[in-house]
Formats: C-alpha cells, sequence, structure tokens
C-alpha cells in the first residue's frame, strides 16, 4: 500500500493504463479485461487488474491536472513497481481541421506547469515521452490500419483563462490538441528511469465548438483502448 493507493503488493501489474475518469477506467476494464479485480478504491480513484490476451495489465484512474497524475503516476512507478504508464485520455483541438475522435500519439508535452522544476529540479517547458512505448503505439497502430497522430501536444494546467486566444506556448511551438495531465507523467517517468506514454483521442475542437457528450467520453472510446492494449501485449 502506499499513501494514495490501497492495493497490496503484486495486486498492479507492471503495465499500467490510466484514463482520467473513474468511471472510464471501471468500463474499459469491464470491457476489456478478463477475471478483473478491483485493486483500489480509496477516494474512489478506482483501479482494476485483470488480463488482455493473456498479459496482466492495471487499468486505473489519473484525475485531473499534472498535480493528481503526479500523485498517482509516483506511487505506482515508485511503490508498486509498475515500469510503464500509458494514459489514455481526451484532448481538445487547438485547430479546425482535427476531427472529433482523431487519435494523437504523445511525441512530447509543452507545459507552463512548473511541476518537473519544484519536484525535480528540471528547467523546460517539455516533456518528452519517456521509454519506447510511444513508438511501439505507433507501430501497433500502423500493422492495425488505425490512423493516428504522432506529435507535440499542450499540457495546461489551467482549464478556463480569462486571456482571448490560443496560449503563447501553443503560438510558439505550433501545438495542436491540449490535454492537463502529460507534463508530470512523463517527468516522473524520466527521474525514476520509467516508461511512459500518453495516447489521447480528440473530445471537442476549440475552434469548431464541436463536442461529445460525457457519455461517449466514458464509452465510446473503442480504438484508443483498443490500440493502447495491444500495444501492451507487444512490449
Amino acid at each position: 500500500m502506499s499513501i494514495h493507493i490501497s492495493a497490496r503488493s503484486g495486486e498492479i501489474a507492471p503495465v499500467v493504463l490510466m484514463p482520467g475518469d473513474p468511471l472510464r477506467a471501471k468500463f474499459m476494464a469491464e470491457t476489456y479485461l478478463s477475471d478483473i479485480k478491483q485493486v483500489n478504491h480509496t477516494r474512489n480513484m478506482l483501479m482494476f487488474t485483470g488480463t488482455y490476451k493473456g498479459t496482466k495489465v492495471t487499468i486505473g484512474a489519473s484525475g485531473m491536472g499534472c498535480p493528481s497524475i503526479g500523485i498517482y503516476s509516483y506511487e505506482l512507478y515508485n511503490e508498486y513497481d509498475v515500469e510503464c504508464i500509458v494514459r489514455v485520455g481526451t484532448c481538445g483541438a487547438y485547430q479546425a481541421d482535427i476531427k472529433l475522435f482523431d487519435l494523437v500519439n504523445t511525441t512530447e508535452a509543452f507545459s507552463e506547469s512548473t511541476y518537473a522544476k519544484f519536484a525535480f529540479g528540471y528547467e523546460g517547458n517539455s516533456m518528452k515521452a519517456q521509454g519506447d512505448m510511444q513508438v511501439k503505439i505507433a507501430e501497433t497502430a500502423a500493422m492495425l490500419g488505425i490512423e493516428i497522430t504522432n506529435g507535440p501536444i499542450h499540457s495546461a494546467d489551467a482549464f478556463y483563462r480569462s486571456l482571448p486566444g490560443l496560449p503563447m506556448i501553443v503560438r510558439e511551438n505550433n501545438l495542436p490538441v491540449v490535454e492537463m495531465e502529460a507534463f508530470s507523467l512523463f517527468a516522473n517517468a524520466r527521474h525514476l528511469k520509467k516508461s511512459a506514454a500518453c495516447l489521447l483521442t480528440v473530445s471537442d475542437n476549440i475552434i469548431t465548438k464541436q463536442v461529445i457528450s460525457a457519455e461517449e467520453r466514458e464509452k465510446s472510446l473503442e480504438k484508443m483502448a483498443t490500440l493502447a492494449l495491444e500495444s501492451c501485449i507487444k512490449s
């Protein structure tokens, strides 16, 4: 057990998929895993361990934002000997030609967050995906014929902003989409010499104002879930 995770030793798999939403974690586990067992309920941050095509996998929620996934991913890496965490989440598009349900395989997360600086002394405003899982996701997508975009993203600390227009970091680096967690996940993995990737489904477009429903966010992300799980069994 760790401070925020009540799972016992051996109940967490070496590979963990982390959606933000606990209910999405529950749905994914019940839909895609066999022989599932709930291994965490503390703070209702649900985590489940089971098997996918014979490979042991844990699916557990991270919560929202860099501080939340920073806590859970650090404890998973440090207390449960997890080797790889794949964030499977949603993102908003900054460009009009990006469609709902498009998949983005993150190569690098740019952020205004101070998480990496104050946690580990890392300077700079970007963190790259760690290890080789990002490449394995790209290779698996090609094998399965799943279309994805490989590239950088914006990991924002602020969901709501008073200033109009795109943030400066987005304009300077031509970042196509935004989410809120990958930067600190990658920083933790870098510090602890672990593997981390971030696979995202576009859930809304900030320019066109299109958006998928809350139920679709929870239950209609099959391509992302399949791609992440297939990448895990090939790791």
